[in-house]
């Protein structure tokens, strides 16, 4: 073997060795990425979770806002990505506890009854108004309140809340927007920022108060992030002095 041939021997195996290695670091690297992704929402191979499905708050019960279904679509591909397997499951029809599936569940109190007993037990520093009224479906929380100004402001509120001390304990992500437009808002950002969320948070508990900026005009892409409110949302309120006490 003459030395032109041995160079070129050398070099093959050397574009080679370059190339398994270059391969082995993309797989090290993304399956480390997977495994954080996984982690981050309670989703290892081929698990289950639940979709909880709210209804249109102003039509026939079975109906859904064509936002919440986009919503259900952009959570359906993040679990996919995660390799697991998801449930479809109505407001109504839920009937679980909290920590054994990792649950997304979706829209306001006033069209996901399961939402309305989530923010009553683990989001008790929250009210929605959903009283007939200039008002309606305006946020309050530590004392600000957040009314909807529909078209042009709107909120949302994103949680990824754990329960007991279980290290197993699957999350219960909630998306509560004050329209339909909010809710898919909440899903994009977190479709969008999970690895941001991740890295801030962990696989601990967060509520974040989310402003949609002209939906009109942008639908659910314009987001802003109002403040992380996971103090004041999971503490109660004090309880109403009566009138004439003190």
């Amino acid at each position: 073997m003459n030395d032109d041939v041995r160079n070129i021997a050398l070099g093959v195996i050397a574009a080679g060795v370059s190339a398994a290695l270059g391969w082995l670091a993309r797989t090290y690297l993304w399956r480390r990425g997977l495994r954080r992704k996984q982690a981050f929402f309670g989703l290892p191979d081929h698990a289950e979770s639940l979709l909880v499905v709210n209804r249109n708050a102003g039509g026939p019960e079975l109906s859904v806002m064509r936002h919440d279904v986009f919503a259900l679509l952009e959570l359906s591909a993040l679990i996919k990505d995660c390799h697991a397997h998801a449930q479809v499951v109505a407001h109504d029809a839920a009937r679980q506890g909290f920590g054994e599936r990792t649950e997304f569940c979706l829209g306001g109190p006033a069209s996901n009854r399961r939402m309305a007993a989530h923010l009553s037990s683990l989001l008790p520093g929250v009210r929605v108004n959903t009283e007939a009224g200039p008002d309606r479906w305006a946020f309050r929380i530590d004392g600000n309140d957040y009314p909807l100004d529909g078209g042009r402001s709107e909120y949302a509120l994103l949680a990824r809340l754990t329960v007991g001390e279980r290290r197993e304990a699957r999350p219960v992500f909630l998306f509560c927007g004050q329209t339909a437009v909010s809710n898919q808002a909440a899903t994009r950002h977190l479709a969008r920022h999970h690895e941001r969320l991740a890295r801030k948070y962990g696989t601990g508990s967060f509520v974040l108060l989310l402003k949609v900026v002209n939906s009109e005009a942008y639908g659910p892409d314009v987001v802003e992030l109002v403040a992380d409110v996971t103090r004041a949302a999971r503490t109660p309120l004090p309880e109403p002095t009566a009138a004439g006490t003190e």
